[in-house]
């Protein structure tokens, strides 16, 4: 039997494959940059269906956001081997899973736009350019942790219209102090900026609100998208909740940009079990 992984900052999709899906189960995500090592322990003995944990699984393919660099992929693979030892473990990073779920053998342009944002060029077979993202921190421009960030400072600056103002309050109640102390002290600040866009997508039609997403997602096609030399001939795809969610904002943004979108799709795991199967 196959296990998928689909691995980002939030969540991670696992789905038991043998000739056909056997099993689906979602669970907490896993990011090596930003978590330590011992979550994912946790995740794999405590958050895993017994279906999973005691199927006979022979190869592991693992998509993770943050298993760019071997060390990372070294933490784990070292936790999935103990877990599941007779298994051969895969480990790719969450950009290739997108590359292979849009596009199949298809060449073309793959990005992710959910908790981080990312993007490569694809020849069919394996990724043959990437503009590196550089995290939440220096980049990450159309994310949903960037996204979050733009409106977390239009919010505490009161640069927004006072009806957006109260609404937020309303629902939140959140503190100065609250909303730093998450960003700057807990261990997943991508994820909790990120988390506000259920909010944004409630009042996305504002024209605040329209206009902080609208301008994440040019800053994207031009930091990252535009580096591709035939970004304007091929179709750019793209999966991620934020894509799918905000993808009239995002086609309004790459007709802005002079770009033609290929497929938005939420999440890359039914592309990935064609994928392998």
């Amino acid at each position: 039997m196959k296990l998928i992984a689909d691995s980002g900052s939030t969540s991670t999709t696992w789905i038991l494959l043998d000739k056909k899906v056997l099993a689906r189960h979602e669970t907490e995500g896993f990011n090596p940059y930003y978590m330590d090592p011992d979550v994912l322990d946790i995740i794999l003995s405590k958050e895993l269906t017994a279906e999973i944990a005691g199927a006979d699984v022979s190869e592991i393919f693992y998509y993770g956001s943050g298993c760019s660099t071997e060390k990372n992929c070294r933490i784990v693979s070292k936790a999935l081997e103990a877990y599941f030892p007779d298994a051969r473990v895969e480990i790719q990073h969450d950009l290739l899973a997108a590359a292979r779920a849009l596009l199949g053998r298809q060449e073309g342009i793959a990005c992710i736009l959910g908790t981080g944002s990312n993007s490569c060029a694809y020849d069919g077979e394996k990724i043959t350019a990437n503009v590196p993202s550089l995290g939440y921190m220096f980049g990450d421009e159309g994310s949903g942790a960037y996204i979050g960030r733009k409106f977390l400072e239009a919010y505490l600056k009161k640069k927004l219209a006072v009806e957006l103002l109260d609404a937020f309050d309303e629902e939140f109640a959140l503190s100065l102090e609250d909303i730093l102390r998450s960003v700057y002290n807990e261990g997943n600040p991508s994820g909790y900026m990120a988390s506000f866009t259920h909010f944004l997508a409630k009042h996305e039609h504002h024209d605040d609100i329209k206009e902080i997403i609208l301008t994440a997602f040019i800053a994207f096609f031009n930091e990252s998208v535009s580096k591709y030399p035939k970004y304007k001939q091929l179709p750019v795809s793209f999966v991620g909740s934020v894509a799918y969610y905000f993808r009239h904002i995002l086609n309004e943004a790459a007709w802005h940009s002079g770009i033609t979108i290929g497929k938005i799709e939420q999440a890359p795991v039914d592309g990935l079990v064609r994928f392998h199967l």
